[in-house]
């Protein structure tokens, strides 16, 4: 580790924390209907909207009605984009002439987008037409981020209100999420990937000469605005197989810096919008600042293990203190690497620019852990929001039962009820991923798709139900998916990951919105303190602890005790 490296993390830090208070405050203004600087030049757009669709935005909808409208939207979605996918042969701005995705495949995908994953089993520039980019995964890229935002406002709105039967209305939170917040910011990076070299046409590919003389085909498209929303909705999923570490997609460190800016940026100032529509900012400090005390170890575990190197090495005569730069870009090396990995993984981003797969055994054991803590450090555009907010209703439980009282969260008592429906959010987790790859483990055509023997072959498959279950979206590498098995299995976690986490969250919801709002007393457990911050990190990392640690030690853990005793992967 390196000074240099160390101020590179420090200034991402600072930058984000620079627009996670006049963001989140303009983000409140939009999602409590009041007028902003750019209300002029979008609320006539907005009314037209909800005109056409006839969305009456004064009508407000309860938990049950705006979760039917949530997966209501979700299925068009869906349906829409795996026909799409199915019949691009058919359809126009084709010009590599690629056929139709196959059924497995485009249902793996479909659902990919859909959920907010933007899993890709398959080479980006090599399989969709600019009309599939564009059309299909560009606009999931918008909207199901903005579904994201939208519940994250309507669980917001629970706190806030007191003796409420509503929460909003989706198709209103989900407009203005788009309209106002996701587009005009995405418009701003395209321009500055643009300016960077990033390519923006609808040309397919061209050739160039090589200097040896040989004709190269080189893969071309709207690159620069799949990228912005990619990065500013945490999707994640990259026009080319590569990912960011392809010189289209990442061509310098200012473009790797606005990346990783981009990731951060919403998702974070979604937790400071809370604070000011619950009308209790240091509430929403609070719970940013344990989100940052455990995305920053979670970058200082990977730096320490990139740098520490592989002692292997020093038998083959290389001084392991260099660090391993297996897969990585020489261009942003082990400092920028480390972040990347931590912050895609921390949300639900899952865009890399180094292989993940290639990290040694404790590098690659923090994201897995990340993704499998939830990904609410600070999580997907909205997700991360929602996820982090059960977790609390956990830690105040959990502090309720130290001290003999009834658990109050911002003035609305923690119940049976909704610890029920918190016990089955977080549950579903688990279930997935260890299930998933229980089963898969011991499947001979699920196992012949791993692409190394020993705990690393674990991890690439404990990483992929992972990873989809979590909705992220990054892979292990070494593991071919693209099989009717995985893409199945797969997508299906990315179903259960989104929508069996959401419904029960969303009850919890209904059921807080109508309790009256307490106001503090003198035995109210303050949850905007030092105290809470510290029992709220205890609380994730022993569910985390809990649920994952045996299947952690029989891949990563055992790997790197392996590496130690000289045996490699």
């Amino acid at each position: 580790m390196t000074l240099m490296g160390w101020l590179q993390i420090g200034l991402m830090a600072v930058a984000v924390l620079l627009v996670v208070k006049p963001l989140g405050i303009y983000m409140a203004r939009v999602f409590s209907g009041e007028r902003t600087l750019l209300s002029p030049a979008l609320g006539p757009v907005e009314r037209l909207f909800y005109g056409v669709a006839g969305v009456d935005p004064k009508k407000e909808q309860g938990w049950l009605g705006y979760t039917l409208a949530m997966l209501a939207f979700s299925i068009a979605g869906f349906v829409s984009l795996y026909l799409i996918l199915r019949f691009q042969d058919l359809l126009p701005l084709n010009p590599q002439g690629f056929a139709g995705v196959g059924p497995d495949l485009a249902f793996n995908t479909a659902v990919s987008f859909v959920t907010n994953t933007n899993w890709q089993s398959y080479a980006g520039e090599a399989t969709m037409s600019n009309f599939s980019q564009m059309a299909g995964l560009a606009v999931h890229n918008f909207v199901s981020a903005a579904t994201g935002m939208a519940l994250a406002m309507a669980l917001t709105r629970a706190f806030a209100r007191s003796g409420s039967a509503t929460l909003g209305n989706f198709w209103v939170d989900l407009t203005r999420a788009t309209l106002y917040v996701l587009m005009p910011i995405a418009i701003l990076i395209t321009i500055a990937f643009m300016a960077l070299g990033l390519p923006q046409t609808l040309e397919g590919s061209v050739v160039a000469t090589t200097l040896e003389g040989a004709q190269q085909t080189i893969a071309l498209g709207p690159v620069a605005s799949q990228e912005a929303i990619k990065q500013l909705g945490t999707n994640g999923g990259g026009f080319f197989n590569a990912n960011a570490a392809h010189p289209f997609e990442n061509p310098n460190a200012i473009a790797n810096f606005i990346n990783i800016f981009a990731m951060l940026m919403v998702t974070s100032a979604l937790v400071y919008t809370f604070g000011e529509i619950v009308k209790n900012r240091r509430q929403g400090w609070a719970i940013l600042s344990a989100i940052a005390i455990l995305l920053v170890a979670g970058v200082g575990l990977i730096y320490w293990a990139e740098t520490f190197g592989n002692p292997i090495l020093s038998t083959l005569g290389i001084d392991p203190a260099m660090g391993n730069m297996e897969g990585k870009e020489v261009r942003f090396g082990q400092a920028l690497s480390a972040l990347y990995a931590a912050v895609t993984t921390g949300i639900s981003n899952g865009g890399v620019n180094g292989m993940l797969g290639s990290l040694t055994a404790l590098g690659g054991l923090v994201p897995l852990f990340l993704i499998q803590l939830g990904e609410i450090l600070p999580g997907g555009v909205g997700s991360g929001l929602y996820g982090m907010l059960v977790f609390c209703v956990l830690a105040v439980f959990v502090a309720g039962l130290m001290v003999g009282r009834t658990p109050e969260f911002l003035g609305k008592k923690i119940e049976a009820r909704e610890m029920k429906y918190a016990m089955m959010a977080v549950l579903i987790l688990p279930l997935s991923i260890l299930g998933f790859t229980a089963i898969a483990a011991i499947l001979p055509f699920a196992v012949s798709s791993i692409g190394t023997s020993g705990p690393h072959g674990l991890s690439e498959i404990l990483y992929a139900y992972s990873s989809a279950t979590g909705n992220n979206g990054s892979a292990f590498g070494g593991l071919s998916a693209n099989t009717p098995w995985f893409n199945t299995t797969l997508g299906i976690a990315m179903l259960l990951g989104r929508f069996a986490y959401v419904v029960p969250v969303m009850a919890i919801a209904g059921s807080l919105v109508t309790k009256t709002r307490a106001p503090a007393s003198s035995g109210t457990f303050p949850t905007d303190r030092p105290l809470f911050v510290g029992l709220l990190i205890g609380i994730i990392l022993i569910m985390g602890g809990l649920q994952f640690f045996p299947a952690l030690a029989l891949g990563p853990i055992v790997e790197h005790f392996l590496m130690l005793a000289g045996q490699s992967f």
